[in-house]
């Protein structure tokens, strides 16, 4: 066995929308992952075809979404608390195989994770751990550059889902 330790970034943005809102925001900017596109690409073995399939199911953002996890189910049936949090997996497979024709341990990342909650002073937050400094554990070269990439979007689709709506200036 070895055993090895690295730092993390963890990003935490605060939204200036209320929870459903940046929820139906970031929803909105995934695409949606299907299963039974891979029967579909294996059954073909047309690697062009196989990229467009996968592409086609991103959404704006580029990810995808593979599925949720209501993080607050328990704490309301259980204690009576009256949390929102949501667990979102989200990815893609064209960009897990950047980083996973590299090294395959970097499959253990990828669908990332982001979590959707409400602070119990009423504010909405959207929390991820920074790709880079999970994929810098690898030492490649090729890793640390794509993941940069992926910095910057999970960069943009967090300020896109969580800043409020800009009204237009009034002439």
């Amino acid at each position: 066995m070895s055993k090895s330790t690295f730092v993390v970034e963890h990003v935490s943005v605060v939204a200036e929308k209320p929870f459903e809102e940046v929820a139906r925001a970031l929803e909105s900017q995934l695409g949606r992952f299907d299963p039974a596109a891979y029967a579909s690409i294996a059954e073909s073995r047309d690697r062009e075809r196989a990229r467009a399939v996968i592409q086609a199911m991103a959404g704006p953002s580029g990810f995808m979404l593979f599925g949720t996890i209501d993080q607050a189910w328990l704490p309301r049936h259980i204690l009576g608390l009256k949390q929102k949090a949501v667990q979102y997996t989200l990815g893609n497979p064209l960009f897990a195989l950047q980083l996973t024709q590299h090294d395959v341990r970097a499959a253990l990342y990828a669908p990332m994770r982001v979590l959707l909650y409400e602070t119990a002073e009423g504010r909405t937050r959207l929390d991820y751990d920074r790709p880079s400094s999970i994929f810098r554990q690898f030492r490649n070269l090729e890793i640390d550059a794509f993941s940069a990439l992926l910095d910057l979007k999970m960069e943009a689709l967090a300020a896109a889902v969580t800043r409020a709506a800009r009204t237009p200036a009034h002439s």
